[in-house]
């Protein structure tokens, strides 16, 4: 069992899935689902429609130079079955998946980190620019206690009037 990528998107494509599209110079075009197929006939560039891998790897979102790229690459040369072969190879596929999935987490990580280093800048300028706004925690106290004393000398003004 082969599983293609589509041609667009760089999905997987599962046997009895997708669409294929022979051009007249016999290249295949496999396509994941009709919208990456009428987007290709549209002559859509991936690179610059942003829900596509290419997009992405572009524009610096997933990661793009990477060793374990290299163990999914077709390779078409027929080899003799041997059953150890195949243990090996699939203990293989999953420690590959491993790693490559520590290496995106950490790709990520790294790259939020600089966002949240931009964002807290950015609202560093926002405070500078409107600390005229900010009031001195000592003068707001200063104020407070002014007004308590105020209201205390209407009470006892209160009281006096009263008697």
């Amino acid at each position: 069992m082969r599983i293609e990528k589509c041609y667009f998107c760089s999905s997987n494509i599962y046997p009895g899935h997708g669409i294929m599209f022979v051009r007249n110079d016999c290249k295949l075009f496999r396509f994941c689902r009709s919208k990456c197929h009428k987007a290709f006939k549209r002559k859509r560039n991936p690179r610059k429609v942003r829900w596509t891998k290419a997009f992405r790897k572009a524009h610096g979102k997933e990661l793009t130079m990477d060793t374990t790229f290299e163990f999914e690459k077709h390779r078409n040369v027929p080899i003799k079955y041997s059953r150890e072969l195949w243990e090996k190879t699939i203990k293989s596929m999953k420690r590959v998946e491993e790693i490559k999935a520590k290496r995106q987490a950490r790709f990520i990580k790294n790259r939020v980190k600089a966002g949240l280093k931009l964002h807290e800048e950015a609202e560093k300028r926002e405070v500078q620019q409107g600390i005229h706004l900010l009031q001195d925690p000592e003068a707001t106290a200063k104020k407070v206690r002014a007004a308590q004393r105020q209201s205390a000398r209407a009470r006892a003004v209160e009281m006096e009037t009263d008697d």
